[in-house]
């Protein structure tokens, strides 16, 4: 009767503990799906998916990890939704690949040598730092798009660009080796790098900052995998739910107004930053 009552008393603790693993599990991957989306149309998509994977428990260095390399299937699928764009810059693609490569990976290896306290403490002026480019890349935006309106007729065929190469490849390896560390707020970061190359077409800029951002990820998903540094149980799930958002925003992005998302974003990115602020006991 003692154990009877004993198990009866632990029923609503374990119950308690279930519901509430179902509901972070739940979250999860409604944070990697919005995630994914967000980083096909404006970035940010972290300020979602590596609090959903803190909350569930992960180390900080291991969510980062894990959640690179879930969205990065989002990342690669988004690359399809921009093939047009891509053709008029082809020469650009081989050089700016090789430099986010040595960034991305570079970034890994830093970020594979922080410790787990050093990261925490870094994650709020991290996503501090991500929700300032983003709040500063609405009026850069507005005058990308206003730029390219005025050097371009409405029929003229796309030109490409000859851009000055070295500092190009050089520029992109320091964004990318960010991207490989954390990332956040790195996808205006790129933007604005090729904006000032000379760069005008803002669906070209989008899609090499979609194929830049892809391998400097891709080289770090390589090493985190390789390090054992990834929770599959948790990346699985978000790889699904990730590639199917980014998906969806690479086909949707013309369509959607760029400056809302952005603006939600930032909104987001500051909140996050907030908050983490107030869970590390503050500055």
């Amino acid at each position: 009767m003692i154990f009877t009552a004993d198990l009866l008393e632990s029923i609503p603790a374990h119950l308690s503990a279930h519901v509430s693993l179902n509901g972070r599990t739940i979250w999860l991957c409604c944070a990697s799906l919005i995630a994914g989306l967000l980083n096909a149309v404006a970035g940010g998509g972290s300020f979602l998916s590596f609090p959903a994977l803190l909350n569930m428990g992960v180390p900080p260095i291991q969510a980062n990890a894990t959640n690179t390399v879930a969205l990065w299937p989002g990342q690669f699928t988004s690359i399809a939704a921009y093939w047009r764009d891509l053709a008029t810059n082809r020469h650009l693609l081989l050089p700016l690949g090789a430099a986010a490569a040595v960034g991305g990976v570079g970034g890994g290896i830093i970020l594979l040598h922080t410790g787990q306290s050093t990261f925490l403490h870094l994650v709020p002026w991290l996503l501090l730092v991500a929700a300032t480019l983003f709040a500063v890349s609405t009026p850069i935006s507005r005058w990308l798009q206003a730029r390219s309106r005025g050097k371009r007729m409405p029929d003229a065929p796309e030109k490409a660009v000859r851009p000055m190469l070295l500092p190009l490849v050089l520029g992109t390896a320091v964004v990318t080796l960010y991207i490989g560390y954390f990332g956040a707020g790195a996808g205006f970061l790129m933007m604005s790098l090729l904006a000032l190359f000379g760069i005008e077409n803002v669906n070209q800029i989008n899609a090499l900052k979609v194929v830049t951002t892809t391998i400097a990820n891709g080289v770090a998903v390589l090493l985190f995998i390789f390090e054992g540094q990834v929770l599959w149980q948790h990346c699985l799930l978000m790889m699904v739910t990730g590639a199917i958002g980014g998906y969806v925003g690479g086909r949707t992005a013309r369509r959607l107004d760029a400056r809302i998302m952005r603006t939600v974003v930032t909104i987001l990115g500051f909140a996050m930053a907030g908050y983490f602020f107030w869970r590390n006991g503050g500055l």
